[in-house]
């Protein structure tokens, strides 16, 4: 694996530990797609650095048990202007 994909991959999980951020966050902080970020954080981060990769992968199971409430509040959100009217 070149040099700057595991750089990018501990750059991004280190992220993600820092700010408790989802995939599509860290996808938008860093200009790349949300596959890329989870190939580097699942995959090629585990090769690189094991003991980083189980940091991230706490912070991704805990977005991940928590979707289902955001998405509940996003549309929540989205429909709570045409009370209004």
């Amino acid at each position: 694996m070149k040099t700057y994909i595991e750089e990018r991959a501990a750059e991004i999980a280190n992220y993600m530990i820092e700010n408790n951020a989802t995939v599509r966050q860290a996808a938008k902080h860093f200009g790349i797609s949300k596959s890329t970020v989870h190939k580097d954080v699942t995959e090629r981060l585990q090769q690189v650095n094991p003991s980083l990769a189980a940091e991230v992968h706490k912070v991704i199971l805990v977005n991940k048990n928590e979707r289902h409430l955001r998405g509940g509040q996003a549309t929540k959100e989205k429909y709570a202007h045409w009370q209004d009217k």
